[in-house]
């Protein structure tokens, strides 16, 4: 009988301000095969802002992390578009914060302006005399160099904007993920299903291709939920796994006791890439249909 599982997987001069935000646990860990997609040399149009300045933040900032033993950050247009936007705000409101009124929040903000795959991301936002100024201060506040020297990171969006002789300085970080196409995460999902029958010490399954599992997936994106129509017309006539991922080497917690089945005999992958109210910066909809 043909069952549906679910399973949602879902900073020290006296003058100098700062203020720290971190998304302190990442949403889906993962171990990231491919370069992460970061977009480089920002083209954003804010005639007040100090370039020379991003450059030395971002060269103080790796040169910290390379004397950490990190790897260096790579500079994200997207996310420094939205770093940009975000000190410009500041400056005219004459003050720092991670969100003003009317503002959206900050996974929300760089899902806006950047086509990279992030699973983790944070902010340091500061008020000093100079790029080395503001560096230094941020290294000697805990929150704000944790979020610096924070390893999961590899990309970073600089925003600074010079006003009165002073400047607002936005740093927002974000753990890039690979961009797959549908073909590889579906092989990727498949050589996992193969893996978790071989430690289950299963035979392996004949993969097929059903022509409405993409259909199926996107659905799900579109409705930003696991159970839609055509899922549950799946369920009718096979075994369903629905799940929402980063990683496509990882199956859902409950995935390899459903796996371990003596009865199965195939499956096939669908998948379907989607930003939506629940993922403002993307993830995997996959619907693993076992018969």
């Amino acid at each position: 009988m043909a069952f549906l599982l679910v399973i949602g997987i879902t900073t020290i001069r006296p003058s100098a301000r700062l203020m720290a935000s971190s998304d302190g646990a990442a949403k889906r860990p993962a171990q990231a095969s491919l370069k992460p997609v970061a977009s480089p040399s920002p083209d954003i149009p804010f005639s007040d802002y100090d370039p020379q300045a991003e450059e030395v933040l971002l060269s103080l900032a790796n040169q910290a992390r390379a004397k950490a033993g990190l790897r260096s950050l790579t500079l994200d247009s997207g996310l420094c578009q939205a770093a940009r936007a975000h000190a410009h705000a500041m400056a005219r409101e004459h003050q720092l914060s991670h969100q003003f009124d009317g503002e959206l929040p900050l996974a929300r903000r760089l899902a806006d302006t950047t086509n990279t795959l992030l699973d983790q991301e944070g902010e340091n936002v500061a008020f000093d005399f100079d790029a080395e100024s503001g560096h230094k201060h941020l290294m000697l506040s805990p929150p704000h160099r944790a979020n610096l020297l924070k390893a999961s990171y590899n990309v970073v969006g600089l925003g600074v904007i010079r006003s009165g002789g002073r400047l607002y300085i936005v740093e927002d970080f974000g753990h890039a993920l690979p961009n797959y196409s549908a073909a590889q995460v579906k092989e990727r999902v498949a050589a996992t299903v193969t893996q978790a029958r071989r430690q289950a010490k299963q035979s392996g399954l004949a993969r097929r291709d059903l022509p409405n599992a993409d259909d199926a997936a996107c659905s799900m994106a579109q409705a930003d939920t696991l159970g839609t129509s055509p899922i549950h017309q799946l369920a009718q006539r096979y075994s369903v796994l629905t799940y929402t991922s980063l990683n496509p080497e990882t199956l859902p917690a409950n995935a390899g006791r459903v796996l371990s089945s003596h009865n199965l005999r195939g499956f096939s992958v669908g998948t379907c890439y989607a930003r939506t109210q629940t993922y403002p910066t993307g993830a995997y909809w996959v619907v693993l249909t076992l018969e």
